[in-house]
């Protein structure tokens, strides 16, 4: 196995696991932040009829971007951390143009 395929499978575990964990303890956290905010639990099942409408709106919201926000942040940090034992970005992330001219024309 070369040096930079094994490099890649660690950075795949590592981010993998970071995400996993970050986002374990984003709604952990928004849990309690959504309990002390409301007294009451988050909605289990939001799309119950017996939740009320912004209850279940809210929840998916809140819970929808802090876990993406979280999981997207451990990814940033494990990228980071493999540019530094490697100096170039993970095969993953090499492709990731941002140059609008580049992108692919959108289909209607």
């Amino acid at each position: 196995m070369a040096k930079d395929e094994k490099s890649s499978k660690i950075y795949s575990a590592f981010a993998l696991v970071s995400a996993l964990s970050a986002a374990m303890v984003a709604k952990k956290t928004l849990e309690t932040a959504w309990r002390t905010a409301t007294g009451k639990n988050p909605p289990a099942n939001p799309a119950d009829p017996d939740v009320q409408l912004w209850e279940a709106v809210m929840w998916a919201a809140a819970s929808g971007t802090v876990v993406q926000i979280s999981r997207m942040l451990a990814a940033r940090k494990a990228a980071g951390y493999y540019v530094k034992s490697t100096g170039k970005l993970p095969p993953e992330l090499q492709g990731d143009s941002q140059d609008a001219s580049k992108a692919s024309p959108a289909t209607t």
